[in-house]
């Protein structure tokens, strides 16, 4: 059973702040990779340490996009930010975010 992609509200502004290409490719690979089996852990997806944004990880180059499982009736998974990483730090939204 395919999974039900849902983004919460903020990922809307960090989105923007991503160029239109960048934008195009993030949307892509997340119904590509989170659409089925998102809790399995991949080269490019990883559950995280204890952390106050999110349990998973998925990798798209410099792009990283945190995100939650939901294991309900209709499972889902729960996209909770979009941030770009330079070097060892994230940046989400314009700001620096402590991982």
């Amino acid at each position: 059973m395919p999974y039900r992609i849902v983004y919460a509200s903020e990922t809307e502004q960090h989105l923007a702040g991503l160029t239109a290409r960048q934008r195009s490719i993030v949307l892509d690979c997340v119904e590509k990779q989170l659409t089925h089996q998102p809790g399995v852990e991949t080269r490019n997806r990883k559950p995280m340490r204890e952390n106050p944004l999110a349990s998973w990880e998925l990798r798209i180059g410099n792009i990283r996009v945190y995100y939650d499982i939901i294991e309900e009736a209709e499972p889902g998974v729960n996209v909770l930010a979009i941030g770009v990483k330079r070097r060892e730090r994230v940046w989400i939204g314009g700001k620096e975010i402590k991982l």
